[in-house]
This record gives structure tokens, C-alpha cells and sequence, in this order.
């Protein structure tokens, strides 16, 4: 089929003559009806692109996992004392929530491929810094200058993957994502036991420069095209993912329609998020982001041996290792599931195992305070944040990012975005400066806070969280959009 382009302000129109589709029936000479064989859309195009960008989470993966193997050898070869490593290590939260304020706007004023090229760069200038350091100042303005680079591309990649992938396989490959920064982190931790800090620093450079060649050679998001009048390059790119005998024309006019109706309407502007309207995909983004992160996500990624130790083990390093082991496969098992049975039974798994496992790890500190580092009490511990870990992996560590990246439609995506990457980072930066506190405090206390986010996160699941899997983009939209204008009775989607 031939697409008949006007000019950017025009739809696609089909052309008048009769086209028969792959799937329609049709009237052989003698009477008979025949079957056209439908045509497999070729994924090429949309694999290869949804690794390089995934290549931007294996980098968030490396930055987050970085600071826990080389605590000891960076703070005695730079002569640093703890406060110092601790500045350094909260400067990729304070970067990361810069960098998320402004991924919204940079994305939609650049566009999604060259907002991950930006973050790129600014992850491989501060890798830099970090190696050639000899100053704490110098450790600093690398780790900020990478919190600014992953803070862009945790928006920009899950945006880009669920704006280039078909519905049907929008999970599978969104949850590449998660798998990389999975395995970004496992690698983080792993060779940080047995290389310097310096070598450990070319594991983040490593995939700046293949996402930064692979690029080159990938189409931007044709919805983005779409949306700055770019309809030529729209229909070429679309083509690109979907391959070239797939029959685009119904997916593209559906995006074209979604685009001219928001047209029509003025350049949003923050206030414009709390419109009627956007009231629903607002708080199911802001909120899952935030509970994501509450539930005591960031203490156990970074304080995971010391919590073991706490508990009454000799040594956290079997127990890290453990939760670093179980990352990959999980985030496997989570793209084989994604789109069989659905993202919101994914997270309420998840949140629910979360629970359960925060539960356990606060009652063995409860039992510790009573019994002391008993072998029941090791027992509870390690098994209470092993099921946390899988738990977490399984439900509620790279879904909500899925989700916010379908929910928003194109008007308000960069801002509200950006808000609830914001609000991630925020998070994950109050749990990790508050964890030191509330352990002081009480550590089986501290559990059962988090066991309590982790039941709430549960709850908002079940109440707000629409299911997403096999609708368009622009389906989805509608949807919530239509929730917020008659109002909210329905609960589930």
C-alpha cells in the first residue's frame, strides 16, 4: 500500500482505489473467497533500537552500584573521611533529580535521540572525573555530573521504548530496560570486588559509547516526528519499526488523529496538570513513582551489607551477592510475564512480597532484641530480604516506570514526566538520608514502615493503576483522559 502524504498539517488519507490487506477476504474469478495470508510486521528495527537506548539503564544500573564495592579503597586512597564518601555518594540522587526536572523539555525541544546522546556525554565527562581523580572535589563533580546523565535517560528511555514498540510486544521489550539496569548493577558490584575503582569506571563508559554509536543508526520516536510537523519522517520512521511490508496506515492515522486533537490545544504548562482531565494519570504517576521508591528500595541497595551485619552475620558480603545474583534472572522471568498476564498483577505480586518481606526482616530484629543474633533470627533476616529483593525485581522496579511512559499523552508527557521522575529520585534520596536515622532509631521499626508503604503500594495498585497491556498508547490516553472528565467511579481500567 502506497501512503499519500499531504503536508504536516494534513492526515494521512488511503487512496481511492481498492486495497485488499494482508487478513481480508477476497472474490476469486470463479466465486470462491480466498484468505490474503496476513504479513508478520519484522521487529528488527524496534529490537535493535530498544537495546541501544536500554544501553542508557545498564549505565543507571553501573552509577548505582559503583559506590558500594569501592567504599573502602577510594576512601583510603583519596584520604577521605566517611562524610566526604557519603557527599559523593548522595551527589548522584542530587544530579538525578536535576537531570529528571529537565528530561521532560529537553526531550520534547531535541527530541528522544538526542536527549539520550546529552545524557551520554554527561555521563562519560563525569566517568572521567571519577578516574582521573585525586581530590574529593573531583569525585564530586563526576558522580554529580553522572546523577544529571542517568537522571535524563531514566525519562527518555522508557519514553523512546514505548513510543517506537508495536502494543503487543510494548512490555517485552520495555522491560529490556529493567534487565539491563539489573545487570548493570549486578556487574557494578561483581567486578568491583576484583578490579580498582578506576578500572571499574570504564564498566560506565562502556555503554556511552555504544549507545552513542547505535544511535547513528536508529529511527527517532515517529510519534515525536509526528508531533513537531515532521510527517514525512514520521511515516519513514514508523515504517522502519514496524518493517517494510507492514501496513502502517491505521497506526499511523490513530497517531496523527491523538496529535491534531492535542494541537488544537494550548502549550501545556505545569498548572495545565492539574486539569481535570490529567488528574487520574497524574496521581497514578507521581504515586507509584513515590511508593516505588519509599518502601525502603534505596536503603537495602545501599546499605544491604550493613543490614546483615546488623542482624548478627559476620560479614553482609554472602547476602549482597545473593540479592546481585537474583537481579537478571528476575527481570528475565519479568519480561516473559509482562505481556502474559499484565502489568498491574505483576506489581500488586510484588507489592505484596515486598510486604512480606519487610515484615520478616523487621520481626528478626524484634527477635534479636530479645534473643539475641540467634540462628532463627539470621535465618528470618537473610530470608526477609532475599524475598524483598525478588519481590521488588518482580513488581515494582522497572514496572512503574512502564507505566508512567504509556499513561501521559503527548501534551503533558514532558512535564509530567519529568515531575514524576523527579519525584523518584526525591524519594530514593529521602530513604537513603533517613535510613542511617531510623535504624538508630529502631531497626525492626524501620521494617515495619516499609512494610506499611509496601501494603499501601498494594491498595493504590489495586484502586488507581489502570492495565495497560495490548491498548495503544493512544488508546490508553483516551481512556484516563475520558476517566477525569465524568469522573472516577470505575476503579480498574
Amino acid at each position: 500500500m502506497h501512503h499519500v502524504l499531504l503536508n504536516p498539517h494534513h492526515r494521512l488519507q488511503k487512496s481511492p482505489r481498492k486495497v485488499q490487506r494482508p487478513g481480508e477476504k477476497e472474490m476469486d474469478t470463479d466465486g470462491s473467497v480466498s484468505l490474503i495470508p496476513k504479513q508478520r510486521p519484522s521487529m528488527w528495527m524496534a529490537v535493535s533500537a530498544t537495546l541501544i537506548a536500554a544501553c542508557g539503564s545498564f549505565e543507571n544500573g553501573a552509577c548505582s552500584g559503583y559506590s558500594s564495592p569501592t567504599e573502602s579503597a577510594i576512601i583510603s586512597d583519596l584520604e577521605l573521611t566517611t562524610s566526604q564518601y557519603s557527599v559523593f555518594g548522595s551527589l548522584l540522587t542530587v544530579g538525578g533529580m536535576i537531570g529528571a526536572i529537565g528530561s521532560g523539555p529537553l526531550a520534547d525541544y531535541v527530541g528522544r535521540k538526542w536527549a539520550m546522546r546529552i545524557s551520554s556525554a554527561l555521563c562519560v565527562a563525569g566517568w572521567i572525573f571519577i578516574m582521573l581523580s585525586q581530590h574529593a572535589w573531583s569525585l564530586d563533580v563526576g558522580r554529580f555530573c553522572t546523577g544529571v546523565g542517568i537522571g535524563i535517560c531514566s525519562y527518555v528511555v522508557p519514553v523512546y521504548m514505548a513510543e517506537i514498540a508495536p502494543k503487543e510486544l510494548r512490555g517485552r521489550l520495555m522491560v529490556s530496560s529493567q534487565l539491563m539496569l539489573a545487570l548493570g548493577m549486578t556487574m557494578a558490584y561483581l567486578l568491583g570486588i576484583v578490579v580498582g575503582w578506576r578500572v571499574l569506571t570504564l564498566l560506565g563508559i562502556f555503554p556511552c559509547f555504544v549507545q552513542l554509536i547505535g544511535l547513528f543508526f536508529v529511527p527517532e520516536s515517529p510519534r515525536w516526528l509526528a508531533k513537531i510537523g515532521h510527517i514525512k519522517e514520521f511515516e519513514i520512521a514508523l515504517q522502519r519499526f514496524r518493517g517494510k511490508d507492514a501496513d502502517i496506515h491505521d497506526e499511523a492515522m490513530e497517531i496523527l488523529d491523538t496529535i491534531a486533537s492535542s494541537a488544537i490545544l494550548p502549550q501545556a504548562r505545569i498548572r495545565d496538570l492539574f486539569q481535570r482531565q490529567y488528574t487520574r494519570p497524574l496521581l497514578v504517576g507521581i504515586g507509584l513513582m513515590a511508593l516505588a521508591n519509599l518502601n525502603g528500595a534505596s536503603a537495602i541497595q545501599y546499605y544491604a551489607s550493613d543490614i546483615f551485619v546488623s542482624a548478627g552475620f559476620s560479614s553482609g558480603d554472602l547476602g549482597t551477592i545473593l540479592l546481585a545474583a537474583m537481579q537478571v534472572p528476575l527481570a528475565i522471568l519479568v519480561g516473559l510475564l509482562l505481556d502474559r498476564i499484565g502489568r498491574k498483577p505483576l506489581m500488586l505480586f510484588g507489592a505484596a512480597g515486598t510486604c512480606l518481606g519487610c515484615f520478616m526482616a523487621g520481626a528478626s530484629f524484634l527477635l534479636k532484641e530479645h534473643e539475641g543474633a540467634s540462628t532463627l533470627v539470621l535465618a528470618m533476616n537473610l530470608t526477609g530480604i532475599m524475598i524483598y529483593g525478588a519481590f521488588y525485581v518482580l513488581g515494582m522496579s522497572g514496572l512503574p516506570w512502564v507505566i508512567i511512559s504509556e499513561i501521559f499523552d503527548l501534551k503533558i508527557k514532558a512535564i509530567a514526566g519529568g515531575f514524576a521522575s523527579m519525584v523518584t529520585w526525591l524519594a530514593s534520596w529521602l530513604v537513603s538520608y533517613t535510613y542511617s536515622y531510623l535504624e538508630s532509631w529502631s531497626a525492626a521499626g524501620t521494617f515495619f514502615i516499609y512494610s506499611g508503604v509496601c501494603a499501601v503500594t498494594f491498595l493504590f495498585v489495586i484502586k488507581l493503576v489502570p492495565e495497560t497491556k495490548g491498548r495503544t498508547l493512544e488508546e490508553i490516553h483516551e481512556s484516563m483522559s475520558s476517566h477525569g472528565k465524568h469522573g472516577s467511579n470505575a476503579t480498574v481500567l
